[in-house]
């Protein structure tokens, strides 16, 4: 209970009340933009730059950190394309994308407010860890098992240049890996640098949260329930208990590291899954059901995950 009132109800609840405005148009969709390009461009950078600027670097990186949850993730990833294959005798670019619904989670929107609601200042570096190797990774992952499903050669051979475009111009990355380039380099942060992006960055969690409720009221249940509950069970359930085990019999690391690796790869299927889903016009039935059922479901088993794991 002290976690459903402590952690979960005032993220979840932000969630279902931005929800809920936009559902009833008290909060548009030009609004729901604004505030998205707020929270991507002006409220997260900032934040992440002022903490990594400040944070202690592990040395070495936590390199059994990553291979706990990304292996896990593909693990996942290719469980889902064998299940969406033999069992739902889907095609390859379908199958590939329900593979990307078991592993694709909503790290930004909300992992980070989550994991710093939860931790505190102590989760920063783990959750940006992570970020820093997420998106482009299964992006590329996806872009060719599909395109490669199709025999587009030339689109596989642009996603180097494509990955490198997107780091050198997503803000979130920039501000990631401007405040470690700082960090490394010991340079000193002055104090009108300090104190504006301390302030602009509180304004990141709560705006992240309502976004992304906000943004879910865009979709509809699309059909393909029994894909989506399996994408979801992926997602929400197999994730996460791999993720633990590997974190915990297989590597070693501080108990707040695998604590973060596992509730990361319990959030709920991101929104790209479905944007990359339209793209492809493969499997979107399912990608939108599947990102609106995780979501709501994942108010219970990311409390019985907290739990779990023995977070107060």
């Amino acid at each position: 209970m002290e976690i459903l009132i402590d952690i979960v109800l005032p993220v979840f609840g932000t969630v279902f009340i931005a929800y809920g405005a936009a559902r009833f148009g008290w909060f548009p969709d030009a609004a729901v933009d604004s505030l998205s390009k707020f929270v991507f461009n002006f409220a997260i950078p900032p934040m992440l730059f002022h903490t990594m600027a400040r944070r202690t670097l592990p040395d070495p990186i936590e390199w059994e950190f990553l291979i706990s949850f990304f292996g896990a993730g593909y693990v996942v990833w290719i469980l889902g394309m064998l299940i969406s294959l033999w069992w739902f005798r889907r095609g390859f670019a379908h199958a590939s994308l329900a593979g990307m619904t078991g592993a694709f989670g909503n790290t930004v929107l909300l992992g980070i407010p989550l994991i710093l609601t939860t931790f505190g200042d102590a989760g920063t570096l783990p959750v940006f860890l992570i970020i820093a190797f997420h998106s482009w990774q299964f992006f590329a992952a996806v872009t060719i098992l599909v395109e490669g499903s199709r025999g587009r050669k030339g689109a596989i051979a642009g996603i180097p240049w494509a990955i490198l475009k997107s780091l050198l111009t997503n803000p979130i990355l920039l501000g990631l890996l401007l405040g470690l380039a700082w960090n490394i380099f010991s340079l000193p942060l002055p104090k009108p640098v300090a104190d504006i992006t301390e302030f602009m960055g509180r304004a990141a969690l709560p705006c992240a949260v309502f976004a992304m409720g906000a943004s879910l009221a865009r979709y509809r249940i699309r059909g393909a329930i029994g894909e989506a509950l399996v994408g979801s069970t992926l997602k929400l359930v197999v994730f996460p208990a791999l993720t633990y085990v590997l974190a915990t019999h297989i590597f070693t690391m501080e108990p707040l590291w695998r604590d973060v690796a596992v509730i990361i790869a319990a959030l709920p299927v991101g929104v790209n899954v479905y944007l990359f889903a339209e793209r492809y016009d493969a499997g979107t039935p399912a990608a939108a059901t599947s990102m609106l059922v995780s979501t709501f479901l994942s108010f219970g088993t990311i409390a019985f995950v907290l739990h779990f794991l023995g977070v107060r």
